[in-house]
């Protein structure tokens, strides 16, 4: 039976057969050492006149017996210096070949970031990626637990689904069965989630895939994870109340360090006025050495503003000239209800919208929503929308909404992005398996590629040059 190396401690003297890769190699003539891993550490295996043909990081089969180590090789820097496998047998079960990038005390950044992703595979192996995908798995489980601690259903929503306005172009998916019909990937679960409450589920939460086909950068992506979170019957402090205890919860349990125990709140003009943006990091530079998260709310928020005419999204939204700051689903305060719904004073009109932020990032954001089907309907108008134009677009929200359905409101966080602070990194592609290159290709396979005529025709679809 093969025994993991972290529970060789307690068996010396035994026979034991591991499995895992060869991290290094040190051929000495007569003896051989070979640093052996596993995922739960690392062990020394000496081959007497045997192993010298092995190659780093192939994968093998090892069994002989657990001994000391003798007090000159005893290595101090190493949890399991003392000990070390004398190899009687062994089996290559995957050979490698020369490697294209190195695994072993080798910082990912030395290596180009297209070599890298082409290999990620093997990046992966690296302990420091290693630590980052525990740490993601450790946080997601933390996060889950204390939504489902806390009463909440997890629900999974559809990825086709129909284009919404949510600030950015969608992913298109064409229909083989509606030939001129296409299905979006969602932007986020936004109008699901919204039905969920109709549907009278009181408390939802998602681990979220989401798609937006906007300019890429280090912190953003064209597809992301974001906790998806929705409460029937809350206000917005209730909200900001529950998130950041879960949050807090969760850091806490994977041993990340916390400024405050309790977020700030900065109301949006207050933060453009002290910290000249609405994402700012509140760390001293101490704190920034010893990777503490300063975590803060900022509520407030415009509702409209004017389009961005550099912006095609913002352009194909606002039909005139007017376009909503976070999404249109929202609710304003209630003492601009009024302007809101006759649409006057819209660069007054504040929504009841509030965004979570740490260490200069935007890690979250939400809201309460128009549960009134006239103020949805308002927005809409607002930007230029007729009756017509609405009910193309929403027309199912406004039905759902006319048979009866709770306030509610909710708020999605950046999993990714917290990942990456968490981890001490700098670029969303640290946080994530499998990323996309910055120019857009997929990690591994080489995607997006060309589609066969045959496929264009059942799609009914021809390339323009």
């Amino acid at each position: 039976m093969r025994t993991l190396i972290s529970e060789t401690t307690n068996k010396i003297g035994e026979t034991i057969t591991l499995k895992g890769w060869i991290s290094t190699k040190r051929d000495h003539g007569k003896l051989t050492f070979i640093d052996l891993r596993d995922r739960t550490g690392t062990i020394q295996c000496v081959g007497y006149q045997k192993m010298g043909e092995l190659t780093t990081e192939s994968v093998i089969e090892v069994t002989g017996t657990l001994k000391e180590r003798n007090s000159k090789s005893v290595n101090p820097e190493l949890p399991l210096g003392t000990i070390e496998i004398d190899v009687q047998e062994y089996s290559v079960l995957g050979k490698a070949t020369e490697l294209p990038i190195q695994v072993k005390e080798v910082d990912g950044n030395d290596v180009s970031e297209d070599v890298r992703l082409r290999y990620r595979y093997l990046d992966l192996r690296r302990e420091n990626m290693q630590k980052i995908i525990r740490l993601r798995s450790s946080y997601s489980h933390a996060l889950r637990q204390a939504f489902i601690d806390r009463d909440f259903v997890e629900v999974e929503t559809p990825i086709l689904s129909k284009a919404t306005m949510e600030g950015a172009r969608d992913f298109l998916v064409p229909s083989r069965f509606q030939h001129g019909k296409f299905y979006a990937l969602p932007q986020s679960p936004q109008q699901y989630k919204q039905l969920l409450m109709a549907a009278g589920v009181d408390r939802y939460f998602q681990f979220a895939k989401c798609f937006r086909d906007e300019d890429l950068r280090a912190d953003r992506g064209f597809e992301f994870t974001q906790v998806d979170v929705e409460m029937s019957f809350v206000t917005s402090d209730e909200i900001r109340a529950t998130m950041e205890s879960i949050v807090k919860n969760a850091v806490k349990t994977v041993g990340g360090k916390l400024k405050d125990e309790n977020f700030p709140v900065y109301s949006y003009v207050d933060a453009i006025k002290q910290f000249g943006a609405d994402k700012f990091d509140l760390r001293t530079e101490q704190e920034k050495i010893d990777g503490t998260l300063a975590f803060a709310w900022v509520t407030r928020f415009p509702f409209f503003k004017k389009v961005d005419k550099g912006d095609a999204a913002e352009i194909r939204d606002g039909k005139s000239g007017w376009t909503f700051t976070h999404n249109p689903f929202g609710s304003s305060i209630p003492e601009h209800m009024e302007w809101h719904l006759k649409g006057e004073h819209l660069d007054e009109i504040i929504a009841d919208q509030y965004d979570l932020v740490c260490n200069g990032y935007e890690v979250g954001g939400g809201g309460i929503r128009a549960h009134d089907p006239e103020l949805l309907s308002a927005t809409y108008r607002i930007m230029g929308y007729n009756e017509v134009e609405t009910k193309a677009s929403i027309g199912h929200m406004l039905e759902a909404f006319s048979y009866g359905v709770p306030p509610h409101g909710g708020i999605a966080l950046g999993l990714d992005r917290q990942i990456m602070l968490l981890s001490g990194e700098s670029s969303l592609k640290e946080a994530i398996a499998f990323p996309m290159t910055s120019t857009g290709r997929t990690a591994v396979m080489d995607g997006p590629s060309t589609a066969t005529e045959e496929q264009l025709k059942e799609l009914g679809i021809k390339i323009a040059k």
